[in-house]
């Protein structure tokens, strides 16, 4: 027989099995659940199928951020009902508009840990591979049988390694190499699949460059995507975590179902055409493409080093076009305001926004008008995500989007490198 992929090792352990195979059907009891801004429309499918308490609220995450703060009266009154159910429900772990998007958060709070299992009723909880844990999105529906029951039937996935080799060029980043695997492979080219990340590239990674991969894996139609986790990732989360774990590692002789390597040392800046983000092409080759608006932030890019690799493309320069800067989190914005990084933003005449997920879900905060392009950091470029229909949308690294910000075309963030 041959070893185990990761897949199989962590939804075993979930399941409260020694071992399993792709294609096994397992009950699988996640260690932490989560919603968002949704909580209210998955608390109606709660009630309606009769159910009345959370089982493990201890174990249940809410976090308001994709409309914060609240832009309408219809969201104020969600928000408020998501507060009661709270209260009510006495769910263990809450967080109020401002302190963030519910992956970065619960990154930061080390509420799930390597080797566990995460469901949340977003589709980039794959996010969370970026310490080795198993990161799923679900339905609504899902969410309310979890509530419930605590435990999700699921088919376990077959793998596909994904092996990176040499070290990123200055001005390329990670998400250049997510950009190049999903233009390769296809946005369904991971569908119903476990990513599993592995190659000496990962060695120059850092954690922020970490959770990129796997966030961009829901845009490769994948189920899950796994970074194996590291010292690094270990230091991290020691200071705040609040159970023991046991990381989780593929064997060396696991059976993957399709193998893709890459060396990233060849990459150049890319960008997701409209409307695919596997519509990947080189920088260089759309330099000089309008853009009317630039876009920095989002649960993939708007994590510190992503605010300080735009300061450093912006810095002595001014954007030509509006620009709008959203941290990924509270956190993340007291440290870009505490050594001068959001000085420059501001200086360079880039606007700030409240942590959360900003136009990204096209809600507000920088809704294109119809027929404006705009250059984002976000993974997800589909017509109309962004609250316009006729509002073109390239997806790009944070490089790529302050350079833009500068000239108002697709640029070449080496030239101000």
């Amino acid at each position: 027989m041959t070893g185990y992929t990761f897949v199989e090792k962590a939804l075993a352990r979930a399941a409260g099995r020694e071992s399993a195979r792709a294609g096994d059907l397992l009950d699988v009891r996640p260690d932490v659940i989560f919603s968002h801004d949704n909580t209210t429309a998955i608390r109606k499918i709660f009630l309606q199928i009769g159910a009345e308490r959370i089982l493990r609220p201890e174990r249940v995450v809410i976090t308001l951020d994709h409309a914060v703060p609240a832009p309408t009266t219809d969201h104020a009154l969600n928000h408020a009902e998501i507060r009661k159910w709270v209260r009510e429900q006495g769910i263990g772990h809450f967080f109020e508009i401002g302190r963030g998007i519910c992956h970065q958060v619960i990154s930061e709070e080390a509420l799930v840990l390597p080797g566990e299992v995460i469901f949340g009723s977003d589709s980039h909880s794959t996010h969370f591979g970026w310490m080795g844990a198993f990161g799923m999105g679900v339905g609504r529906t899902e969410m309310a049988a979890l509530w419930a029951t605590g435990e999700l039937w699921l088919r376990v996935p077959e793998a596909m390694r994904v092996t990176l080799a040499g070290r990123l060029q200055r001005g390329v980043t990670v998400k250049d190499i997510s950009l190049k695997l999903i233009g390769d492979r296809s946005i369904s080219g991971g569908a119903y699949r476990s990513i599993e990340f592995t190659g000496d590239a990962l060695d120059h990674f850092s954690i922020d460059d970490r959770s990129v991969l796997p966030n961009m894996m829901a845009e490769f139609g994948a189920m899950n995507g796994y970074l194996p986790p590291n010292q690094m990732v270990f230091d991290t989360l020691e200071a705040k975590r609040e159970r023991d774990y046991t990381p989780l590692y593929p064997d060396a002789d696991a059976e993957y179902s399709e193998e893709y390597a890459l060396d990233v040392s060849t990459l150049t800046p890319l960008v997701a055409l409209p409307q695919q983000p596997d519509n990947v092409m080189r920088v260089c080759d759309v330099a000089g493409e309008p853009v009317q608006q630039a876009f920095l932030g989002t649960c993939t890019n708007g994590k510190y080093e992503d605010l300080a690799a735009a300061a450093e493309v912006l810095r002595g320069h001014k954007v030509s076009i509006r620009m709008i800067v959203i941290p990924s989190s509270s956190e993340v914005l007291k440290r870009a305001a505490a050594d001068g990084t959001l000085s420059t933003l501001l200086e360079a005449g880039a606007t700030i926004g409240t942590p959360g997920c900003g136009p990204c879900m096209g809600n507000h905060m920088g809704v294109p008008a119809p027929n404006e392009a705009s250059i984002t950091s976000a993974n997800r470029n589909f017509k109309g995500r962004m609250g316009t229909a006729d509002a073109p949308i390239y997806l790009a690294s944070p490089y790529v989007v302050a350079a833009s910000a500068i000239t108002g075309c697709i640029t070449d963030p080496r030239e101000f490198l």
